[in-house]
């Protein structure tokens, strides 16, 4: 059976570079453009009324932010992955994000070359982070003296460690008892056992830790 291909919803206010990057991504056979928009409000529509798999979008939109567009859609549509585009080397637009649950955030210098392997490595069920961005977090976070201490791995077990990957991956519970094939509650056990150890209180603390460790790098 061939396997359908990536419903892809594309969104940014500019129409060249939206017409670039539609370029991209057509031009790979594993994905489909199902929509387009050039603001938050009909970005936020288009993607209720088309259930993509992923919308790759631009943070800075009028009427409605990337970040606004990304926290409703979510709130609503979890199955939903979202890509966010953006010309901002920013960490506190990667802090926002990543709370919110974007699965990647990719500066546009870097679209042309890895704007396809960011897709689909959020396809597979990871989450992709620009390097360039990444690397600053992670230095200001290892410095900070209000971030969680990450040199405790050793306390962790080695099925704790795995939920932990999977979850600074992106992985859901439901993704994560499918891949270490355990159940869901399991699954939640060793989560929360895991953070209460590291002293993390949110994803954005996992998917530190994980940068930290060197989990989120490509294979």
């Amino acid at each position: 059976m061939t396997q359908k291909p990536t419903r892809v919803l594309m969104v940014d206010d500019h129409p060249v570079v939206l017409a670039g990057l539609k370029a991209l991504v057509g031009a790979d056979p594993d994905f489909e453009i199902v929509g387009e928009a050039r603001d938050g409000r009909t970005a936020l529509r288009l993607a209720q009324e088309l259930s993509p798999d992923v919308v790759v979008m631009d943070i800075s939109l009028p009427e409605m932010t990337g970040i606004e567009v990304a926290t409703q859609l979510l709130a609503g549509h979890s199955e939903c992955r979202i890509l966010i585009l953006t010309v901002h080397e920013d960490r506190a637009y990667l802090r926002q994000l990543v709370e919110v649950g974007v699965s990647g955030y990719l500066l546009k210098r870097s679209a042309a070359d890895e704007l396809i392997r960011a897709i689909h490595a959020i396809v597979a069920g990871g989450i992709y982070l620009d390097p360039a961005v990444a690397g600053k977090m992670v230095g200001r976070l290892t410095r900070g003296s209000s971030s969680p201490q990450l040199g405790h791995a050793a306390e962790l077990s080695e099925r704790e460690t795995d939920v932990l990957r999977l979850v600074a991956g992106g992985y859901s519970n439901k993704g994560i008892s499918a891949q270490l094939n355990i159940s869901v509650r399991t699954v939640e056990t060793y989560k929360a056992r895991a953070m209460e150890k590291l002293g993390f209180r949110s994803r954005v603390d996992v998917v530190r830790y994980g940068a930290d460790q060197g989990w989120l790098k490509e294979g």
